[in-house]
């Protein structure tokens, strides 16, 4: 027992799980949400939307009192930036350093790629995160008061805005979300969900190069060019595909917030069936490793997008700008996208058996969950308790990430040292 909590992996995901409880447990308080039906699961439901920046929930934000949104976002904010990442900030600075178990675990857990690089980045993510939330919130105050919204309310409105923004979380304080709001909030909110979301590593890395010329890593470019390429063409194919209905500046927020903050501008249920589809593929995708949001991650979208091209071209191994990429990372980037697939198909199939709301409507909602995104297509607050309970599971399965639950429950890291003869085997 004493090893198991040893272990920073499993005191992540309980540490994560505690999280979770309290803040049900706060949001059961009676009076915190103004509806009367308002029961302890969709506490527990909205305390998981929370904490792992989903933005799924089964009563509207405006429900809750001040209270209750203050708690809310204090859930998104520890969510967005790890609870581990905020007890191992805790730790360094009072301990003054931390031991090489601990900085492997942080480097696993926070996505960097430098365990000798774990104490930079850790102090970086907490300066980073305050600096562009603070910015976001003034920008998105001018926004709000030039809307004809009072100061006060222009105020919280900002903070709240900003802070779900960058975390990913998708949470509105507005029924109808964004879609009645400026061009020029929705543009800041954007780029909040893009720099949330791009990776404290990629920022991180890029700030390094322009302070002392150092070369940008390769895990820097891939997010880079990937994430330029999901949000372009996901904008083109949404902008053409709806022949117009859709502003170019919607199409763009939409392509920006389908990979994992869960804003809408638009009627998502109003789309065409090609630009759901489209959303589902960007669901999936997410955003960067080290970063607030969910998804397979844009580099293992890159992993297996070009591995595939090179067992094509009859290539066997993969090089990106000049640097060959470990067998293991490939190896590791296809489980990922298994286990995301494994658990979007298991909860899709449960969720149909016993909530039936149409294929494209389930699918489209466990993907959400699973991808931690929050869009949905209008069925979360019609879901009964087991649908709930099975979202809020796939909601913390997708935050905690399939890798990290694949390695606690089959117990990772076990080399063997035995090889056996290759033996080719029929495929296709």
């Amino acid at each position: 027992m004493k090893k198991f909590f040893r272990n920073p992996l499993n005191l992540f995901v309980i540490t994560f799980g505690l999280l979770i409880i309290i803040g049900s447990l706060l949001l059961s308080i009676p009076g915190i949400n103004y509806r009367s039906n308002f029961t302890y699961i969709d506490a527990l439901f909205t305390a998981t939307s929370a904490v792992c920046v989903t933005g799924l929930t089964t009563f509207p934000v405006s429900s809750f009192n001040f209270w209750g949104q203050i708690i809310i976002l204090l859930l998104i904010e520890l969510g967005g930036i790890g609870i581990m990442t905020l007890t191992t900030f805790i730790v360094l600075f009072l301990r003054g350093e931390l031991d090489l178990k601990g900085r492997i675990s942080v480097a696993k857990i926070s996505g960097t790629l430098s365990i000798a690089e774990t104490d930079n980045i850790i102090v970086f993510i907490i300066g980073y995160m305050i600096t562009i939330e603070v910015i976001g919130s003034i920008l998105l105050f001018f926004g709000f008061y030039m809307e004809n919204i009072n100061l006060s309310d222009s105020f919280y409105y900002s903070i709240f805005y900003s802070i779900s923004a960058f975390c990913n979380a998708g949470f509105s304080i507005f029924d109808e979300s964004l879609v009645n709001q400026s061009a020029y909030i929705k543009v800041v909110i954007a780029i909040l969900i893009i720099l949330g979301g791009i990776g404290f590593y990629v920022v991180f890395d890029v700030m390094r190069f322009f302070r002392l010329k150092n070369r940008l890593k390769s895990h820097t470019k891939i997010v880079i060019i990937t994430t330029f390429f999901l949000i372009i063409s996901g904008m083109l194919i949404l902008y053409v595909v709806e022949g117009g209905k859709l502003t170019i500046v919607d199409a763009f927020f939409q392509s920006i917030t389908a990979r994992t903050a869960g804003f809408n501008s638009v009627d998502i249920a109003g789309l065409h069936n090609v630009s759901i589809f489209v959303i589902f593929i960007l669901m999936v995708v997410g955003a960067s490793p080290g970063s607030t949001g969910g998804g397979i991650k844009t580099t293992t979208f890159f992993v297996i997008v070009l591995s595939a091209l090179n067992t094509l071209k009859g290539s066997d191994r993969l090089v990106v700008f000049k640097r060959e990429i470990p067998y293991q990372n490939i190896l590791r980037a296809h489980a990922i996208f298994f286990l995301y697939i494994l658990f979007i198909s298991v909860g899709t199939t449960i969720l149909l058996l016993y909530d039936d709301f149409g294929f494209i409507n389930t699918f489209f909602e466990v993907a959400s969950a699973v991808g931690t995104v929050g869009l949905s297509l209008g069925i979360t607050s019609k879901l009964d308790g087991i649908g709930k309970s099975l979202l809020i599971f796939l909601m913390f399965a997708g935050r905690v990430g399939p890798s990290i639950l694949f390695m606690l429950l089959l117990n990772k890291d076990k080399k063997t040292h035995l090889k056996y003869p290759e033996e080719k085997i029929i495929l296709g």
